[in-house]
């Protein structure tokens, strides 16, 4: 047993460092826990969940109160099917956010965008992650987190939210996202992008099966490079459902927190998930079994 969890346990132990603007994780036995904030009305889960800014700001800070490392906001939804709003509506939903929390907590502040436009505004307004689930293919956003100091995640998927579920077709899913994130990193550090600022995000649930969430689950020592950490979208996803046999959104908490916990035993060290305090206890919990 102790011999097994020292393998699964091995990608944690190789001083993984992550920057974020004045923020650097050394990733080595701690996992870092991000919390989700949509400011949208039609995200999979908790689209409309907040109302006024007031709402919005008091539901950051009882994330920070339970012990969130990162809080991520996002102004459009990325649920399968989705259809992409206007750069004029995502950055008035997500711009007085980030100012406001900005002054109001004292945590990482991640943007949720494929849009150049609104990264930058995000950073200037004082977020320290831009978490593009396109990948920087954009040029324009190379160039937006080339000329900052900010962390980055770079996510896998196929096509756009409203294209990618009929691109789920891979001869071996985890030897392509590997050889993605293989391709990203060249591009991006020679773009200018630090090493030590790359976070990569498999994009578990865009643009894949059932199978190929799976196999990238159990995947990840595989697909990491250059020891840059691996962030874990899973919270609430479909395919629990599926697996489960249980369309009831509100039943996917506990497998959520199960796959937190097998994943960071894989080795993944940031978790973004809706619900913090419990997703913190399993890690927190495992962490101190692990590093026994």
């Amino acid at each position: 047993m102790g011999n097994r969890m020292s393998e699964c346990n091995h990608l944690s132990r190789q001083g993984i460092v992550w920057r974020a603007g004045h923020f650097r994780w050394e990733l080595n036995s701690k996992a870092l826990i991000m919390g989700i904030l949509n400011i949208t009305p039609d995200s999979f889960s908790d689209g409309g969940r907040f109302g006024s800014l007031d709402e919005i700001i008091e539901g950051a800070q009882h994330l920070v109160g339970e012990g969130v490392d990162i809080l991520d906001v996002g102004g459009e939804s990325t649920r399968p099917g989705a259809a992409s709003v206007s750069l004029e509506e995502e950055l008035k939903r997500v711009v007085p956010v980030i100012e406001s929390l900005r002054v109001a907590t004292k945590v990482a502040l991640s943007i949720d965008t494929c849009k150049p436009d609104v990264a930058a505004a995000a950073l200037k307004a004082g977020a320290h992650i831009v978490n593009d689930i396109s990948g920087l293919q954009d040029e324009r956003m190379i160039e937006v987190c080339a000329g900052s100091d900010c962390g980055v995640v770079v996510m896998h998927m196929k096509g756009t939210p409203s294209t990618m579920q009929g691109l789920a077709s891979y001869d071996d899913v985890v030897a392509e996202v590997r050889e993605y994130f293989e391709e990203r990193y060249e591009t991006l550090t020679r773009a200018g992008i630090a090493t030590e600022r790359l976070a990569f995000d498999p994009g578990i649930g865009f643009g894949k099966t059932l199978e190929h969430n799976l196999a990238l689950i159990n995947g990840i020592p595989e697909y990491t490079v250059q020891r840059r950490p691996i962030l874990m979208g899973l919270s609430r996803k479909s395919f629990m459902g599926a697996l489960l046999e249980d369309p009831d959104m509100s039943r996917r908490e506990v497998p959520t927190q199960a796959l937190t916990a097998l994943t960071r035993m894989k080795g993944a060290m940031i978790h973004r998930v809706h619900q913090v305090h419990e997703n913190l206890q399993v890690v927190r919990m495992l962490e101190a079994v692990l590093n026994s």
